[in-house]
């Protein structure tokens, strides 16, 4: 695998399970617990990270980290569904885009690309 290249993450959470819970209904990550407790998430490509407290959430004004998604529309209910919120809708030009939030408070974007 090419280096260097993004291979981890680390996510702030109020509460780390319900952070997890999220991310997992809505992108399919699979949840762990690590050696020292902490939740991880590896989201099934070349992407971990864990879900860490005692941090303020990555508001909009931030890097901003966007997750590739096959559908953008149906990641957007599953967001809603999920507790999340939509902080800027569904964009199309060359590729669709929308930004949202987590439960705590993060907010990433989704990423489509054109067909």
């Amino acid at each position: 695998m090419p280096t260097p290249r993004v291979c981890y993450l680390q996510i702030p959470a109020e509460d780390s399970r319900v952070s997890a819970d999220f991310y997992a209904t809505v992108f399919d990550w699979r949840i762990r617990e690590r050696g020292d407790g902490a939740v991880a998430f590896d989201d099934g490509g070349e992407v971990s990270g864990a879900f860490v407290t005692g941090r303020s959430p990555q508001d909009e004004d931030g890097i901003r980290i966007y997750i590739m998604v096959d559908d953008a529309v149906a990641t957007v209910t599953r967001i809603v569904d999920a507790g999340g919120v939509i902080v800027a809708p569904l964009g199309h030009s060359t590729e669709t885009i929308a930004l949202f939030g987590d439960p705590f408070g993060n907010v990433l974007g989704i990423y489509q690309e054109p067909a």
